[in-house]
């Protein structure tokens, strides 16, 4: 129950179930945060599209920003369970 305030949000604001286009332009905005927004693009150019790594950069850098952060939470948080 507590996890779909989480991932609800994320599948209606990322493009999986309505396009990113016909959506209002705050909740394009608020889409941008949500690393599922950037995997789904990222999926869609290399399956339909046949994308090449120029095509996906701007994608796999903002998935590659996401996975640099939250690893250091992750290991910020460790190392405050550990004293």
């Amino acid at each position: 129950m507590q996890l779909t305030f989480f991932f609800l949000p994320s599948l209606l604001l990322s493009g999986f179930m309505f396009p990113c286009r016909g959506m209002p332009g705050w909740a394009q905005v608020l889409g941008e945060i949500f690393p599922l927004t950037h995997f789904l693009r990222l999926i869609r150019a290399v399956t339909l599209k046949g994308a090449d790594y120029a095509g996906i950069a701007q994608a796999m850098a903002a998935l590659a920003l996401f996975a640099a952060g939250y690893a250091t939470l992750a290991l910020l948080r460790f190392r405050r369970t550990l004293d």
